[in-house]
């Protein structure tokens, strides 16, 4: 019963807390809109045009593939650090997961998501 009310008290705080954040966040907001405070900050120097510029749909592609594959790594490491101790099994299962990927990758290639030109 200790337990419970205690996570009880945790949920509510957590969640005051994060009200209070966001309230926080629309009292201190800026007031008065300006042109000044509005553009875009280079080092002091004025810009010369629009900070929004369009991207290729194409660095798109290239930076999910390039992401699906860091976070490739970041689960393989922590595999490759206990291998021994992992047994068989995790190994299949090792497989499996970079099967998975390199279907993955197969398929990005056939759809020619990574053609640069």
């Amino acid at each position: 019963m200790k337990e419970l009310v205690c996570l009880a008290i945790f949920i509510i705080l957590s969640t005051l807390f994060g009200i209070a954040m966001v309230v926080a966040g629309f009292l201190c907001e800026y007031k008065k809109k300006s042109a000044v405070k509005s553009s875009t900050y280079e080092c002091g120097i004025k810009p010369d045009e629009d900070a929004r510029i369009r991207f290729d749909i194409k660095y798109f592609n290239y930076a999910v593939m390039f992401l699906i594959f860091d976070i490739e790594t970041i689960f393989l490491y922590p595999f490759a650090i206990f291998v021994n101790a992992l047994g068989l099994f995790a190994i299949i299962e090792a497989f499996i997961f970079i099967g998975m990927l390199f279907l993955g990758l197969v398929l990005a290639i056939n759809k020619k998501i990574l053609r640069w030109i």
